[in-house]
Parts: C-alpha cells; sequence; structure tokens
C-alpha cells in the first residue's frame, strides 16, 4: 500500500461483518488484523434464529431491494457452505385475523420470484386438515402454505470466515478490547488491552474498519467522532429473544407463527431433539453484553407456540434461553418490528487515512455488505484487486455439488469404526475439515481422550488449533452446541482438559 503502517486494514469487531471484510480484504492482498473483544460471534453472531433467507415479511415494509438481494445471496451462500447452510421448509398456517389469505398468497408470488430459485422448492397451498404437515396444529388452522428458505449454524459461519481469512494471511486477535483510535500522521493509531491479561498492545494501520456490531456508536463516541461530524448514522438497540424446549413435533420442517401484533415467531427443529422458538423484539437500551431474556418474553414465546398447536408448553418446560442484540440502522420507524435491516457503510471522509463504520445489517446479506466495504477501501486507497468471494466456498464446504448425504456415505466409507450419529456430527459441524479433526486416526481409541457423550479430545485440540477456541463456552456453545447435549461430569471433564492445554493463556 507504499506506506510503513503495521497494517493495511485494522477491522474492529470480529462477529460475522467484521470477519466477512477480514477475509474479503486478507483474499485481496491487503495485510489484515481483525481485532475482537470477546469470542468470534459471542454476541449477536451467535443469538440470531439461524436462517439464510429473504425476509418474506420484509415485503410487508416495501423493502424490495433487500429481500431481493438477500435472497440471491441465499443462494451464494449455500453453495459456499453446504455442511453447515442447509435447505429448510417453511409451513405457514394461515391466521384470518393477522393476514388475508391474497395477500399471503401475492407476498410468497413474489418472493418465488426475487431472487431465483435454482435449488430450492417453490412455495405451494396446503391443505393443512388433509396434510400430514398440519397434524401437529390445532383443527382450526386449515389453510396454510409452504415455501423454502436455509438454515445456517450462525456461530460457525463466522469461524469459518475468520479461518478463511487467517489462511489467506490476515491475523486474528482474540479477547482484546480496543482503547483507543486515533489518526497518526497519515494512518491510523490503534490501542487494545486483552481482557484477561490486562495486556495493552498498539498497531498502526492505514485503514480501518468499525465492524463493532451492538458497540459501532460506543467506539465512536469513546473516541469523539460525533463531535466531528453530526451527519453519522445511528443504531437501534432491539433484543431479540429465543427459547428452546424438548422436540414438539416430527418431521424436519419449521413453522412460521403469524402473531395478533403483527409479528411472526418460528418454530423450527434444532439440534436433533429439540423445538427453537423465537424471536422477540424488544428495545433495549442497555450494555449488549448484559442482554438476557425476561419472564415476560418466555411467556411472549410460548403463548404464541400455544396459539398454534396441539400440544401447549409452560416456561416450566424449557431448557435453555439465548438472547442477543441486534444493531440495526436508525430509520427512524417507531416499533422495534418495522426498523429496517438494511444496512449502512459510512466513510469517516474527514480523516485522511480511510475508516468505515458499518451500522445495521443481517447475516444473510454479511457477504455482499463485506464486498461492497472492500470495494470503498480500494477506491479509497487507489488499489486494484478485484471482488472475489461470489463464488468462494469456505473451508469445509468443498463438498461435490453440495451434495451432503453423498459426503457422508464417503466418510463412512473412510472411517467405518466411527459411529454414524459422531460421523453425522463431525459432518455438518466441520464438512471436509473433519479430515483434520480425525488425522490418521483408525479407531476410535486413536481420537485421544474420551471426555464422555461421544466428545473425544482430538476435537477439542481441533477446535484450539485451527478455530479460535480458547474457553469453554466457544467450544460448547458457539463452535458446537454440546451443551444441550452433554452431562455435567462430561463437562467438568472438558473444562479440566481446556485448563491443561491452555494453562489460562490467550494464545495468538
Amino acid at each position: 500500500m507504499g506506506n510503513q503502517a503495521d497494517y493495511d486494514l485494522c477491522v474492529i469487531g470480529g462477529g460475522i461483518n467484521g470477519a466477512g471484510v477480514a477475509r474479503d480484504a486478507a483474499g485481496r492482498g491487503l495485510k489484515v488484523l481483525l481485532l475482537e473483544q470477546g469470542d468470534l460471534a459471542q454476541a449477536t453472531s451467535s443469538a440470531s434464529t439461524k436462517l439464510i433467507h429473504g425476509g418474506l415479511r420484509y415485503l410487508e415494509f416495501y423493502e424490495f431491494s433487500l429481500v431481493r438481494e438477500s435472497l440471491k445471496e441465499r443462494s451464494r451462500l449455500l453453495a459456499m457452505a453446504p455442511h453447515i447452510i442447509w435447505p429448510l421448509e417453511f409451513v405457514l398456517p394461515h391466521h384470518s385475523a393477522v393476514r388475508p389469505l391474497w395477500m399471503i398468497r401475492a407476498g410468497l408470488f413474489l418472493y418465488d420470484r426475487l431472487g431465483g430459485r435454482k435449488k430450492l422448492k417453490s412455495s405451494r397451498y396446503i391443505n393443512l386438515a388433509k396434510h400430514n404437515l398440519g397434524m401437529p396444529l390445532k383443527s382450526q388452522f386449515k389453510k396454510g402454505f409452504s415455501y423454502a428458505d436455509c438454515w445456517v449454524q450462525d456461530s460457525r459461519l463466522v469461524v469459518l470466515n475468520a479461518m478463511d481469512a487467517r489462511e489467506k494471511g490476515a491475523r486474528i486477535i482474540t479477547r482484546s478490547c480496543v482503547t483507543g483510535l486515533s489518526q497518526n500522521e497519515k494512518n491510523w493509531s490503534v490501542e487494545f488491552e486483552d481482557t484477561r491479561s490486562k495486556k495493552r498492545g498498539i498497531i498502526t494501520a492505514s485503514m480501518v474498519v468499525n465492524a463493532a456490531g451492538p458497540w459501532v456508536e460506543k467506539l465512536l463516541n469513546d473516541n469523539q467522532f460525533y463531535d466531528h461530524n453530526a451527519s453519522i448514522p445511528h443504531i437501534k438497540l432491539v433484543k431479540g429473544s429465543h427459547i428452546i424446549v424438548a422436540q414438539q413435533f416430527e418431521g424436519e420442517q419449521c413453522y412460521i407463527l403469524q402473531q395478533k401484533d403483527g409479528r411472526i415467531v418460528f418454530a423450527i427443529p434444532y439440534e436433533d431433539h429439540f423445538t427453537l422458538i423465537g424471536t422477540t423484539d424488544v428495545p433495549f437500551d442497555g450494555d449488549a453484553k448484559d442482554v438476557k431474556i425476561s419472564d415476560g418474553e418466555i411467556e411472549y414465546l410460548c403463548n404464541a407456540y400455544n396459539t398454534f398447536f396441539k400440544s401447549q408448553i409452560t416456561p416450566a418446560n424449557v431448557v435453555w434461553t439465548y438472547s442477543g442484540v441486534r444493531a440495526l440502522f436508525d430509520d427512524g420507524a417507531d416499533e422495534a418490528r418495522k426498523v429496517t435491516r438494511d444496512y449502512r457503510i459510512y466513510h469517516h471522509d474527514n480523516y485522511a487515512a480511510p475508516m468505515l463504520s458499518i451500522f445495521g445489517g443481517k447475516i444473510t446479506t454479511y457477504r455482499e455488505l463485506s464486498e461492497r466495504c472492500v470495494n470503498k477501501l480500494m477506491e479509497l486507497s487507489g488499489g486494484h484487486a478485484k471482488p472475489w468471494t461470489m463464488h468462494s466456498i469456505l473451508p469445509g464446504g468443498d463438498i461435490p455439488h453440495g451434495d451432503m448425504s453423498g459426503f457422508q456415505n464417503e466418510m463412512q466409507n473412510l472411517y467405518p469404526w466411527m459411529p454414524p450419529s459422531l460421523l453425522h456430527r463431525y459432518s455438518i459441524h466441520y464438512g471436509s475439515c473433519m479430515k483434520n479433526l480425525i488425522g490418521n486416526a483408525q479407531g476410535l481409541k486413536e481420537l485421544g481422550m474420551h471426555f464422555g457423550d461421544d466428545v473425544y479430545e482430538a476435537e477439542i485440540d481441533y477446535l484450539i488449533q485451527y478455530e479460535f477456541a480458547k474457553e469453554p463456552d466457544d467450544i460448547l456453545l458457539r463452535r458446537t452446541k454440546l451443551h444441550l447435549h452433554i452431562s455435567e461430569e462430561t463437562r467438568q471433564k472438558i473444562i479440566s482438559a481446556l485448563d491443561d492445554k491452555l494453562g489460562g493463556k490467550n494464545e495468538q
């Protein structure tokens, strides 16, 4: 880049947008540093409803361009990572008190045609009174529709982007909070502190991208950026919460439940033995680190489910919850559900060195957002590297024709000694990277210590070496969802092993 800075680009924030920008930039030859104050995907990006979708309900708010681009990205992401993204059938029972049948039919007709469908089925009308998809529902729901979108392991999507960024030369540092950001001659000076050891560091970068999500404004306020330019956008923080209960219905289909308040709630098969229900939309003005579900939200989600299904749930049935804060671009909408899910990339143009801040966005459009962000950096810095991610593959995603069934059969032939349930879990978490995890092992005993519940030392070692894992929750909550499946004894053995392997050090 023709300067003496330590890095060409410093990305602040290790959520989906930050990881996507770091990957795109590193792939264009930039020397990249990503700083994340916690774990990758620790905040918003691991607290989504886990959907790659166009956003059917956004059509009500005339966000046609957002839906069109989201649907196009849906197909691209499915091809990039078929091991962690897969098609999902959505069943939409008609609730006459919420939306008329013609409106839903028209919306789905438009949804089918806005973004193109290469692999996903088109929408169709269903007589729920006679179709097996209507069996779990109360008898008054006789009409409905089916359409297709995609499901994603959201936190793994972030990790895979960070892995690919590192493979392309980026440096990824987690648990390091930015404490200062200022101009240093023609470059940016970025100060940061290790959140565990409290050790401080400072680097220089030719360019900066503020992808701090819920903390995007805090970074600007703390460093007095708002004092310089009143035109900088703002965000609106909205809390979304989910509950998980034991499996409530048979099948792999998801149900989309229209509520009388105009919102929708999803009921989704989750982790083989559970049902995921969410989300809420609650204005939030606290610290995003302290977000948690309220009793009122739990009650709301239980009622949302109970309105439609024969089986009934209460708060006592909830086995786990999670909440996150969405940092939405503030478009002035009064109701949280009406705030746009689109994004803005803001150029702080009163500084000599380029700096961009990202306001809003959603997981489905992260790749396009990242590409536009790096395109802008190329323009501002005089670079000429072209976009490359549209037809790229994420680590583990090199599955021929995206055929996961065929891939699992191939892996079963390669590892005939592995229990089918364990091989399935490895396949849908690690894809072709499971070969790195298994290495030269010829049997379960060669996967190292067995902690219990089909968790072996080789997997823990893989997550530490390749996926930036440093603490128990990194592994049990974000890289996997093992916390829902393992005993307390297994959990304690894993924690003890991590203490021995890492020695409490935040190694980079």
